[in-house]
């Protein structure tokens, strides 16, 4: 059983690896390619693709320990050879690149060594092949080995010129450091991290997006718009949306069943709107604790912008009493609360940022504002509010 675990660890783990390696890539082939765009499990693990046709198909191998180089009778290496002969014809001279990315190093005077570049040698790499395909007795590459063997000579020096390894690839934990150091022009200072989530889970959306093949790949210029836009929301006037609407959990739904705000929404009838006050407040609150760690706003910034809300509810607060007078019915004073309602959450005067302006983030600061009983809805709300901490406290 202990074994089973691990190798089915190790293979997700590999799994991992092969998607964020393929942002590296991404990156590391935007000066070279910038018309190009990477695929996952289309073509091979990794690819790269022009005009929608395979140019590069990268094997990858991952290895957290064990063995540290890579020689030319090991397992990976004759997979990735017949992997390489099962998908594409090994003779063709105008086929696609077939390069092999592991995180170990390639054995001094192996084959694997001599197709590396700068320095390739397809030459010696096939007659170090071929040896180690005749000389090797292991039984889990037979089958690989008689097939590179069977191929006419011709064919398998075609073969081997298309071949190129990258050894010495960062390791899963490393991965991360290595985009950074791809990016760091552009990296908000102060802000490096907040600014690699956000593009991790762009990349973590798009890889999804590829193995479920709604779309094949993923471009270099899309890739540059997306690092452009987080980039731009870094500055002054801009903020990062971090929480998405698919971020409430379900949970959040039955804890916030009592909040004062919720109460706030049914004295005014607007029970219809719970669910997506719900997901608005947790949204805001949950963004307001993300910016503050991540100390893109200050608490002075975010008063500000709260004071502003409640200074507008409150000049419509007290037109709607006027309007109202003092013999208003509660089905009067309801109707008159939902349209108070509606008015606020609609509001765009007033914004955190001058150019932050995602309306679930304003709607969601009213419904905190309302849940502290700074504002609300109904005409009779402070009273209301004091009856349910009375009761809560009694």
């Amino acid at each position: 059983m202990a074994s089973s675990v691990h190798e089915a660890s190790s293979s997700a783990l590999g799994y991992l690896f092969q998607a964020q390696l393929a942002l590296l890539e991404l990156l590391r082939g935007a000066e070279q390619r910038p018309d190009g765009a990477i695929s996952l499990e289309l073509h091979d693990d990794v690819a790269w693709e022009e005009n929608g046709a395979p140019v590069d198909l990268l094997q990858v191998k991952h290895h957290v320990r064990g063995v540290r180089t890579l020689g030319d009778k090991d397992d990976d290496v004759w997979r990735t050879i017949k992997s390489w002969m099962d998908t594409h014809d090994p003779g063709d001279a105008d086929g696609p690149w077939l390069t092999l990315v592991t995180t170990q190093q390639a054995r001094k005077g192996s084959a694997m060594a001599a197709l590396r570049s700068p320095d390739r040698d397809p030459a010696a790499a096939l007659d170090l092949l071929t040896a180690a395909a005749q000389e090797s007795a292991a039984r889990d590459t037979k089958e690989s080995r008689k097939a590179f063997l069977e191929l006419p000579g011709p064919a398998r020096a075609v073969f081997v010129q298309r071949m190129r390894v990258v050894d010495g690839s960062p390791t899963i934990d490393d991965l991360d450091g290595a985009v950074r150091a791809k990016l760091r022009a552009v990296l908000p200072h102060g802000h490096t991290d907040s600014f690699m989530r956000q593009l991790w889970a762009w990349w973590y959306e798009q890889t999804v997006e590829m193995l479920q093949k709604r779309h094949t790949s993923v471009s270099v210029d899309r890739l540059m718009q997306r690092v452009s836009r987080i980039r731009d929301d870094y500055t002054s006037d801009r903020l990062p949306t971090l929480v998405q609407r698919e971020d409430f959990p379900e949970e959040a739904a039955d804890e916030l069943a009592d909040a004062r705000f919720v109460h706030q929404l049914l004295w005014v009838g607007a029970g219809r709107q719970l669910d997506k006050a719900m997901v608005d407040y947790y949204r805001a609150y949950t963004q307001t604790v993300a910016w503050l760690e991540d100390d893109l706003v200050d608490l002075d910034e975010l008063s500000k912008f709260e004071g502003n809300l409640a200074d507008e509810w409150s000049r419509e607060f007290d037109w709607m009493l006027d309007e109202l007078g003092g013999d208003a019915t509660e089905s009067d004073q309801q109707r008159a609360g939902r349209l108070l309602l509606r008015k606020a959450l609609d509001q765009t005067r007033y914004k955190v940022r001058e150019r932050y302006d995602e309306a679930f983030f304003s709607r969601g600061k009213h419904h905190e504002l309302a849940d502290r009983g700074r504002i609300g809805w109904h005409p009779d709300f402070e009273e209301r509010i004091e009856n349910l901490v009375r009761a809560v406290s009694g």
